[in-house]
């Protein structure tokens, strides 16, 4: 009968159902899940301020702008700088005659900061520029221009 209860403990050693050694070995671990979102902002679109100046009618003449469009990251704060335009001049703003060595002085103005709220609402500039009368009654008849690069930065 030794040798039954031998045979038969041995059979239940080998299906396993005496005790799973492996279940004496376990352990358990952390995974720490982390993740940062980047604060970052992007222009949607460019912009474009265009004066129609007619020496006739005189006055002070504001652009027609398209205003260019960006996002920021949601709760990020960001800030536009410019670089005063192509053609500065002692911190003043021109556009260069196409073909002479003439200027006409604009301001350029826009609020320069703010808080994003995401790529789904994107934010659209405020920009105004105007010309004084004084600065083109006298100009040459032509095409003037410049040119503004904004930045932003989170």
């Amino acid at each position: 009968m030794k040798f039954n209860k031998l045979g038969f403990l041995g059979a239940l050693c080998a299906a396993g159902l005496l005790g799973n050694t492996s279940a004496l070995a376990a352990d358990t671990a952390n995974v720490a899940v982390s993740a940062t979102v980047v604060g970052t902002c992007k222009f949607t679109s460019g912009g474009t301020a265009a004066f129609i100046l007619d020496p006739s009618v005189g006055g002070n003449v504001a652009a027609t702008v398209t205003q260019p469009q960006f996002w920021c990251t949601k709760g990020a704060a960001y800030s536009i700088t410019d670089n005063d335009g192509l053609n500065v001049l002692a911190g003043a703003q021109r556009m260069k005659h196409a073909t002479l060595a003439e200027y006409i002085p604009y301001s350029f103005s826009y609020t320069a900061g703010g808080t994003g709220a995401g790529p789904i609402a994107p934010i659209t500039m405020n920009i105004t520029s105007s010309v004084v009368a004084a600065d083109y009654l006298n100009a040459s008849a032509g095409s003037y221009a410049d040119t503004v690069i904004l930045s932003i930065a989170p």
